[in-house]
């Protein structure tokens, strides 16, 4: 294979006169963060300094380095420099002559740079201009008002602009408008083929699977050329005459006894490597095949939404991925291979890529393909209305060539949905609504475009035009109605309806739900110095981006719980309560199995310390609902269900096996002792929610109900859970004492905790960096449990216990 000309590595930066700055800056990377690292600015997400750096997005910036071209390079047919995630608007100059303008962070820009370039010492300079004034300019040319995401952007306009929306801030998000280039900048010296795409599509026979491989190339003379194609252990070779320009070759491969591709907890991930070569041209994939449908047919409630993989209905549990860093540079593969492991790990099957981000990088489609996670793919509108222009249109439609055809191969991909909320979004802003008929047509145009590309580059995938919807051509209320389609249930945080409101919708697949919580302590001390300490301190507020969103935390503690003393006990709390409403809606919603088949909260991640719903702070330590969501997505589940005047005790199962389990209901009081013992032998039929046991669903704030079954044939595998009618704050909770011993072991250390009373959200706490294997616990007393600590850095017995505390709800007050 010929060298490809990297130019990632350092490259110079520097302001305009105005600013009169220079530094180094790593490409692939933004500009914040090399200012960051050069000490021009402050750490945006330390404090308020956020409104410190302002200033960076409203200056041009400039960035240039130096390459060389050989004789050889140069004698090439062409030298097509590879230019992705340009982030935004930018003028591209090869030894100071103009060579391209730039304006779409998601497309892939390819140039033929050969007749600019000279032998030897060559320099590329990239300008980039401030994002705010085009948009603006944008915006004033549109045939009439289109309302842009005011609530969410700190920048107007911002939706005249390919790029991430969420950039100019959103409810859990920082406003910066990065900008960069974030993926490696190659040049490829081309003698007459470039490869561009290798996209495939499969159908499925009883014991085969036949592949058709579309290879996507450019020829930029008339020759003859061999394309090889590597399948697993299959070679198959095409002697073809090309003509100059774009062109597709076909291969059909047929694989015998095919390895099929599972989501997560359904079965394995095997990966066939796939490889197509050309005149020194190389693409690389590594593909899994299964067959995969969206299922949304009339029934008796209304329509299913539910995904069908290799003939089977999946479950899908997951949770709402948004970036991983606001700043690019900072999303390493390291924090997102981290992220999406922390995913598996807590039993998930499907992460939706919300629409107001980025199109992920292929390492990230990668690592869900070989984890078994399955993606909902929004493409890149959010939360507002967009232009119908036929330039705004056309330059959608060039995104969408590249980015379908990029990630077409990855069997991960669930299918592409048009938007996230923009449907809703009609109804939002007076524009709009006021006159919805002409705002409901300019949306339809530029969805029925994207629904068109979709059809044309990917038919082997649905086309969902948008989330939350009712189906194709159905512009109704899918916040509420939960009859069909996917459902978008807001109304507990944003509404402020009581956790049970869970409990009164019957989604066919809930895409977005959420509640938010305050950050750890140790998230905390990075952003904020202990003067600020105070939930409604300028700093924490600051870090709170939800208009209300602290008073809407404090305010459910009253209706739950007795107030917190403290501000430890205010964080620890706010994450009790987040893990209780979400884990009220997960469990409920997968009694209902089959009518609810897809349940994905609000939101993984965080793109900087902030307030929000995430179930993973921005420093990678584990929310409490994180721990719970591990237990509530398990393939099996137990839980307790109020109907009426009835609480049934319910085991939830995704397994393709009869499970048996024996253990016991038992009653106690908050002293711990036994009130009531029901014994349980039960089986947990295959793919089923099924009732176990009933009981009167009556009020009572001296006891509480706790179930657990350990399975017949591993008994390794227990089910817990708990379950009390009433707030808490109506609950004489013993001041328990819990202990813990702790025990070395290879690659980590087992704790055994033990309390003298019943004690409940048990959290561990390391000033260490470490995982817990689980967390936010209920003991009882002479139960002991054990959890494994595993430390990211070699320590002692000592070190690890001096470092551990420990905090239960009877703690906080």
């Amino acid at each position: 294979m010929k060298r490809n000309i990297t130019l990632a590595g350092t490259w110079c930066l520097s302001s305009d006169s105005s600013r009169n700055i220079s530094c180094d800056i790593g490409i692939p990377g933004d500009i914040h963060s090399a200012l960051l690292l050069a000490n021009e600015i402050p750490d945006p997400y330390v404090s308020k300094n956020e409104s410190q750096v302002q200033w960076v997005a409203q200056t041009p910036w400039q960035i240039k380095r130096s390459f060389f071209i050989s004789e050889s390079e140069l004698n090439q047919a062409a030298l097509e420099l590879w230019l992705e995630s340009l982030d935004t608007i930018a003028t591209v100059s090869i030894n100071q002559q103009v060579i391209y303008q730039a304006s779409n962070q998601f497309q892939r820009h390819i140039i033929n740079i050969k007749p600019v370039v000279t032998l030897g010492e060559n320099e590329i300079e990239i300008l980039f201009h401030p994002v705010a004034d085009i948009a603006a300019e944008r915006a004033e040319k549109l045939p009439f008002p289109v309302p842009w995401a005011v609530g969410n952007n700190q920048v107007p306009h911002m939706n005249t602009v390919r790029k991430a929306q969420c950039h100019a801030g959103w409810d859990w998000g920082i406003c910066l408008l990065v900008a960069g280039l974030y993926e490696k900048p190659l040049i490829k010296p081309i003698d007459n083929i470039s490869l561009r795409y290798v996209e495939n599509t499969q159908v499925f026979t009883e014991d085969s699977c036949q592949l058709s491989i579309n290879v996507e190339y450019f020829a930029y003379r008339e020759d003859t050329h061999t394309f090889i194609l590597q399948l697993g252990e299959q070679q198959v070779e095409k002697t073809v005459t090309v003509n100059e320009g774009l062109h597709t070759i076909k291969f059909d491969v047929v694989i015998t006894d095919p390895q099929r591709w599972w989501p997560a907890g359904y079965g394995e991930q095997p990966l066939y490597d796939l490889t197509v070569t050309v005149a020194n041209q190389i693409i690389q994939q590594q593909i899994g095949l299964r067959e995969l449908e969206l299922i949304t047919e009339p029934d008796e409630i209304g329509s299913s939404m539910l995904f069908r993989v290799n003939g089977r209905n999946i479950v899908c549990k997951g949770a709402n991925w948004i970036p991983a860093d606001a700043m690019p540079s900072k999303a390493t593969v390291e924090k997102v291979d981290q992220l999406l492991s922390d995913a598996v790990a807590a039993n998930m099957n499907m992460l939706r890529v919300w629409g107001g981000g980025i199109y992920e990088s292929d390492t990230f489609y990668q690592l869900c393909d070989q984890k078994g996670l399955l993606v909902w793919q929004d493409l890149m509108f959010a939360c507002a209305q967009y232009p119908s222009t036929p330039e705004f249109i056309a330059d959608v439609e060039g995104e969408l060539n590249h980015q379908l055809k990029r990630l077409q191969h990855h069997s991960c991909i669930a299918l592409w949905c048009g938007d996230n909320e923009v449907i809703g979004s009609i109804g939002w802003y007076p524009e709009s609504r006021e006159n919805r008929q002409k705002y409901t047509v300019n949306y339809d145009r530029l969805n029925r475009a994207l629904d068109h590309k979709v059809e044309q580059l990917d038919p082997s995938r649905r086309f969902w035009p948008s989330s939350p919807c009712n189906g194709e051509l159905d512009f109704g209320d899918a916040w509420h109605d939960d009859n069909k389609g996917d459902m978008h249930f807001w109304d507990v945080w944003h509404s402020g309806k009581s956790f049970s409101a869970y409990r009164e919708v019957n989604p066919r697949f809930c895409s977005e739900f959420g509640y938010q919580s305050f950050p750890s302590i140790s998230t905390v001390k990075t952003y904020a110095e202990e003067s600020q300490w105070n939930i409604t301190s300028p700093v924490m507020e600051w870090h709170q981006r939800n208009n209300g969103g602290n008073s809407k935390i404090i305010e459910m503690f009253t209706r739950l719980f007795r107030f917190p003393q403290g501000f430890e006990n205010f964080l620890y709390l706010s994450q009790v309560q987040q893990a209780l409403a979400i884990k009220t809606a997960s469990e409920y919603w997968r009694s209902t199995k089959p009518v609810c088949m897809g349940i994905l909260y609000w939101q993984l991640n965080d793109v900087w310390p902030v307030a929000s719903w995430s179930s993973i702070e921005y420093t990678g330590q584990w929310k409490q609902l994180h721990y719970h969501a591990k237990r509530f997505f398990a393939p099996n589940l137990v839980t307790f269900v109020p109907k009426g005047k009835l609480l049934n005790v319910m085991l939830i199962s995704d397994l393709d096996s009869d499970t048996k389990y024996h253990g016991e209901l038992v009653k106690y009081n908050f002293a711990g002792d036994v009130i009531e013992t029901v014994e349980l032998d039960v089986v947990s039929p295959k793919d089923q929610s099924v009732v176990i046991h009933s009981l009167p669903n009556e009020e009572d704030n001296q006891h509480f109900w706790h179930v657990k079954l350990t399975e017949a044939s591993n008994h390794q595998i227990v089910l817990e859970n708990d379950y009390i009618n009433v707030p808490w704050k109506a609950c004489e909770l013993e001041q328990a004492k819990v202990e813990w011993c702790v025990s070395e072991m290879d690659n980590g250390f087992i704790l055994t905790l033990t309390a003298d009373y019943p004690a409940f959200f048990v959290q561990l706490s390391s000033a260490l960096p470490g995982k817990f294997s689980d967390n936010s616990l209920t003991l009882l007393p002479n139960q002991p449990k054990e959890i494994f600590f595993q430390s990211e850095q070699a320590l002692s017995r000592a070190e690890i216990v001096a470092s551990l505390s420990c905090t239960h709800l009877r703690d906080t007050y």
